[in-house]
């Protein structure tokens, strides 16, 4: 624990002023430096183009379905079977 009152002392004897140290120290702390947050910044980077990818090849795929208004015609012709 680094906190505490400090004074330094010379070879002759003669002291300094007191001074008063107060530090927390974070027992659950994780350094982060530099090149661990150009990591997390490109995996994030890499993570946001494959998303945007997927997202996009899967609504790709219905382009050549009926559009939605041949859909709800097809529906109020099959209703008159099940009356």
């Amino acid at each position: 624990d680094p906190r505490g009152v400090y004074v330094c002392q010379t070879e002759g004897g003669k002291a300094s002023a007191p001074l008063q140290v107060h530090y927390r120290m974070c027992q659950n702390c994780i350094e982060v430096d530099a090149p661990t947050v150009s990591g997390i910044v490109i995996a994030d980077v890499i993570a946001t183009i494959f998303l945007a990818v997927a997202v996009y090849c899967v609504t790709g795929q219905d382009k050549g379905r009926l559009s939605r208004a041949s859909d709800r015609q097809n529906l109020i012709a099959n209703e008159q079977l099940y009356q």
